[in-house]
């Protein structure tokens, strides 16, 4: 193990990395803590703005040790800036579970609440709390809401919640008193579907993908004559804790893929047309609680772990193993991972409240045979698991 290098200021710039066999490996560039905002408290969620590269924001659990604080905080970091104090500060009554920059809106950071509320921060605004929130009420959300995500374009764009009781409400940034739809995810004319996660496929507003408490994944579309949920996707043996849409732009279209994590120790892969996982990675002994595509290199994707780890995962290079992985210093769990824009610089959030910022250097950059060689690695990966199954997966028809 390589100890990386320590900062002199920072105590707490110490992890170690495997290094890839390349001899290229994740280097920390910045850890992100407030010694007053961050302490006790579990990072919940991440988003890098899409309006201004060097920004990303954290949301914050409660924090027990500090009853008179608020319960939930939302801090902006700014990679630009040398000092380790946030940009801005941001809290409200309830745990905040989700958080985004609201696309189209680079002044709006939207939060979604343990207590089912949506709140919406301002940074133009003097005041540290919501400018806009939700009502408590049967219309919109009474239940955790783990999923905030604008869609749209700049003229039409809607934010699209999600809450554990498998409601989705549609909502106008402008107005946040009552959501302009609401449908319930059912399966089958079944139970609601418990929602842990969602992701929409690049470029579609209509159609998505949502994990479930119970381990379950399914395709949902918001209107037309198959609106809610679509496909069922089983594999996972536990809850569905990560979920994310291949994402990078290139000329093989792979945005059938997603990559989910989960209690069961795995990452799965698997396709919108087949309803079982392509492939299981299972090099995890822990929880696995997020994972990410990268959104520029098609064969690679980030996951994080319960023992503090973090892997970066080229398909194209290693299926079994992880190309590189390092670990946090003191090894608390790992709870969110967020590339930035660019695919250069990984962001990840403890249970500590700690942000640790990863520069994966060359490893992240794509070569332009990496998409073709991505489609053999599929190739192969579809034919291995044909082999190894006696009942074929079921063909879904688009």
């Amino acid at each position: 193990l390589l100890l990386m290098s320590s900062s002199s200021q920072n105590p707490h710039l110490t992890s170690h990395t495997i290094a890839s066999p390349s001899g290229s490996s994740l280097a920390l560039s910045r850890l992100f803590y407030d010694e007053h905002w961050s302490k006790h408290r579990v990072i919940t969620c991440l988003d890098w703005s899409p309006q201004y590269p060097e920004l990303l924001v954290a949301s914050y659990n409660n924090n027990e040790d500090a009853p008179h604080e608020p319960d939930g905080v939302a801090l902006v970091w700014n990679m630009k800036f040398n000092k380790n104090t946030p940009e801005y500060v941001f809290h409200c009554q309830s745990p905040v579970v989700s958080v985004g920059f609201a696309r189209f809106h680079p002044n709006l950071v939207v939060g979604g609440t343990y207590s089912g509320q949506i709140v919406l921060w301002d940074n133009r605004s003097h005041r540290r709390t919501p400018v806009q929130r939700t009502p408590l009420s049967a219309a919109a959300h009474t239940h955790p809401v783990y999923c905030v995500n604008v869609v749209g374009t700049q003229n039409a764009n809607n934010l699209i919640t999600v809450s554990t009781d498998g409601r989705m409400c549609s909502w106008s940034l402008d107005m946040l008193s009552q959501p302009q739809e609401s449908m319930e995810l059912v399966y089958n004319k079944s139970k609601a579907v418990a929602v842990t996660g969602m992701a929409f496929p690049t470029g579609d507003v209509n159609n998505y993908v949502v994990g479930s408490e119970e381990g379950t994944v399914y395709t949902a579309s918001r209107h037309g004559s198959k609106a809610g949920i679509c496909e069922m996707f089983e594999g996972h043996q536990g809850p569905v804790t990560g979920l994310s849409c291949h994402n990078a732009v290139g000329p093989v279209d792979f945005s059938h893929l997603f990559v989910t994590s989960s209690f069961d120790w795995t990452v799965k892969l698997w396709s919108t047309k087949h309803n079982k996982p392509l492939y299981s990675f299972e090099d995890n002994a822990d929880y696995v609680y997020d994972v990410m595509w990268s959104p520029v290199h098609p064969a690679l994707f980030a996951a994080v772990d319960g023992m503090g780890r973090l892997d970066l995962w080229n398909l194209n290079n290693d299926t079994e193993v992880p190309t590189a992985s390092v670990t946090i210093e003191g090894a608390s769990a790992l709870n969110r991972v967020r590339w930035g824009s660019g695919g250069k610089e990984v962001a990840v959030g403890d249970s500590e409240g700690r942000l640790w910022i990863y520069d994966a250097g060359e490893l992240a950059v794509p070569h332009s045979e990496d998409w073709a060689r991505f489609a053999r690695t599929l190739m192969e990966i579809k034919a291995n698991r044909a082999d190894g199954e006696e009942e074929g997966p079921v063909e879904l028809t688009p």
